[in-house]
């Protein structure tokens, strides 16, 4: 999308969100509110929304793995506590949380950064919990070709936290291709290692305390 079309967007999301809050009665002038809408509308052209503007293969570097042939499994490769932050289409309030990924690599492997960059494009786009995780495990599957993988996803909803029930309510979802989907031993395996003392397990610990 072209800088134009962000800078119109941005005017757009401005317009609506000093409208917004004439609506609720809000006084648009006083010194608190007086760049809010400039602010809001910046906040979600170039943050919260930036995945629409972005494609997960711009940030994909992938390594050969010396004498690994894709007939052959190769070695558990996983990966802990990605970040996951997203805006949940229902409400329009964020959810976050961690990512935990577990894959049998073929003939490549990705660079360990680079989860975090995927997840985050496509989190960075209106979603819900279930579809994201799915959007992910397929985009990983197809760019490493592994012959499995386990994408296990945990986070904490504020449109339950902070409205409705107001509690921190811990959703996790789950996505398994190959040998994971086949295999259910090798898929409990791999959950228990994912799920062990992770940081939202911490971060609830905290909360109850």
């Amino acid at each position: 999308m072209s800088k134009d079309r962000r800078a119109e967007m941005k005017e757009r999301i401005e317009e609506l969100v000093r409208e917004f809050l004439q609506v609720i009665g809000e006084d648009v002038s006083r010194e608190g509110l007086r760049e809010t809408p400039e602010r809001v509308a910046r906040m979600w052209v170039d943050e919260l929304i930036a995945g629409y503007f972005e494609r997960p293969q711009d940030y994909v570097k992938k390594f050969r793995v010396d004498g690994k042939s894709s007939n052959v499994r190769g070695d558990l490769v996983i990966v802990k506590d990605v970040p996951v932050r997203s805006i949940c289409e229902h409400h329009l309030l964020p959810f976050f949380g961690y990512a935990h990924i577990a894959y049998i690599p073929t003939k490549e492997v990705l660079g360990f950064s680079k989860f975090a960059r995927i997840i985050n494009v496509f989190g960075k786009r209106l979603q819900i919990q279930e579809r994201l995780t799915e959007e992910v495990a397929d985009y990983l599957n197809t760019l490493l070709k592994p012959m499995g993988l386990l994408l296990v996803m945990e986070t904490i909803h504020t449109c339950a936290l902070v409205r409705g029930v107001e509690e921190p309510m811990h959703m996790v979802t789950v996505a398994s291709r190959g040998a994971f989907k086949d295999d259910e031993s090798l898929r409990s395996e791999a959950m228990s290692i994912l799920l062990a003392q992770s940081s939202l397990s911490e971060f609830r610990k905290v909360r109850e305390v």
